[in-house]
């Protein structure tokens, strides 16, 4: 974390407070088509298979982004919407800062595009296992139906901080944020 990073949960609600982004809930322009571009697991952004290199570039598409009904992702303007391609989640979640402890702790996150989100009832956090791997795929959801994947460091600082319960013969892992459980895993 840098000097100039949130570290406090006042100056991560200030954060998010101050985080004007576009209303493309509200846009709902003709389907222009596909373009080249793609998000990849590890949130890096691609155009016609080369990375977008300039990260302003990379908010900037973040902010008009959507993911509709359909299951299908797309950058929206008021008069375009043009499909692109998304491996797993369109963000990453690259950071946590822990608030408090236990039950009464908050935990906020800050993905690759420098957003903010803190885990409560309107953004969960859900991890889903690989049925052939048993690999768990940690979430949190950033907004409006758009989740950010919880990077292998991150989601270890969660599993530290866990705690274990007893719940019908097995033993669950979860975390507290904002006064709400989540369940990461089993032991």
């Amino acid at each position: 974390m840098s000097a100039d990073d949130p570290n406090t949960l006042q100056e991560i609600l200030k954060a998010i407070k101050g985080k004007k982004l576009p209303p493309v809930h509200l846009w709902n322009p003709d389907f222009c088509g596909d373009m080249d571009m793609r998000i990849a697991r590890d949130g890096a952004w691609y155009y016609m298979g080369t990375p977008i290199g300039r990260m302003a570039m990379v908010k900037l598409f973040s902010t008009v982004l959507r993911h509709d009904q359909d299951g299908k992702y797309y950058l929206v303007t008021p008069v375009e919407k043009l499909g692109i391609k998304v491996d797993d989640a369109p963000f990453v979640a690259v950071e946590m800062v822990q608030n408090g402890q236990g039950r009464e702790q908050t935990l906020s996150f800050r993905t690759n595009v420098d957003d903010w989100v803190i885990a409560d009832h309107d953004h969960p956090i859900r991890v889903e296992t690989d049925p052939k791997t048993q690999q768990p795929s940690p979430y949190i959801l950033v907004r409006d139906n758009l989740e950010a994947l919880i990077n292998r460091p991150v989601f270890y600082q969660l599993v530290e901080i866990a705690e274990a319960a007893k719940d019908q013969g097995r033993t669950r892992l979860s975390v507290w944020s904002s006064g709400q459980r989540f369940d990461i895993g089993e032991v």
